[in-house]
């Protein structure tokens, strides 16, 4: 028999249904939620012919220790299920917004830019096989949840991927420092996007900088010269969020 693991919480139960019912094994609510949200769990639950069992509060607290689980609990199967770049852009129905990491090596930092891709809706986390930290037991640990609801796709060639989503008329964006560097928030860009963020310490490479369409800097007031990548993702990725707004 395979291994389940449990996920928590609305926004990743319903991912979860969305994208992978065929993994959901069980799915827990807490017995005194009817609400928008538990109503639309269980609607979600019985298009895809799984049943929702109502339960106390200390059982869920039970299954998910020390969590927010929101009162709602899945069991899942263990393994991820695989998911291609082309299986996310041909199923969008509105502009694409993807995160790109050329080389992140902490797992920490992959978790938090998770979570940050999470929160603002990204489409996809896109990251190069090699040279890379992958998704490791910690990275999905500090993602709190983000690595459930935000595909994680690896590819042999990052440059050939940023090509193949320039074919697709997605405006590749990398983040740099220096000479050709464009103001964050002075710079225009299309709709869809791919934001391109580089290793710590190091950046993006010369050939992932070259394949870019265009460069952009989050201008440094202080003494500082750099910013954490996870702290540089959530900067650009909220901007590129808040011009997305209607």
């Amino acid at each position: 028999m395979s291994h389940s693991r449990s996920i928590f919480g609305f926004h990743a139960v319903l991912a979860k249904l969305r994208h992978d019912p065929g993994a959901v094994r069980e799915i827990y609510i807490d017995s005194v939620r009817h609400d928008g949200r538990a109503r639309d769990l269980v609607k979600a639950a019985e298009a895809a012919g799984l049943r929702v069992l109502p339960v106390d509060s200390a059982r869920l607290a039970a299954m998910a220790p020390g969590a927010r689980h929101q009162g709602v609990v899945a069991h899942v199967d263990a393994a991820q299920r695989y998911v291609t770049l082309d299986d996310v852009l041909d199923t969008l129905e509105e502009p694409a917004f993807l995160l790109v990491l050329d080389g992140i090596q902490d797992p920490h930092n992959l978790g938090a830019c998770l979570r940050v891709a999470d929160a603002v809706g990204a489409h996809a986390v896109i990251a190069p096989k090699d040279r890379a930290v992958g998704l490791t037991q910690t990275a999905v640990k500090v993602a709190s949840g983000a690595a459930e609801t935000v595909p994680y796709i690896t590819v042999t060639n990052l440059a050939r991927t940023l090509r193949e989503l320039k074919e697709r008329e997605i405006w590749v964006l990398g983040t740099d420092v220096g000479e050709g560097c464009e103001d964050l928030y002075t710079a225009q860009w299309p709709a869809a996007t791919a934001w391109v963020l580089g290793a710590e310490g190091d950046g993006i490479r010369r050939l992932t900088r070259e394949t870019c369409d265009q460069l952009i800097t989050i201008p440094m007031l202080g003494s500082v010269q750099s910013l954490n990548v996870s702290v540089a993702t959530g900067v650009c990725l909220y901007e590129a969020h808040r011009r997305r707004r209607p």
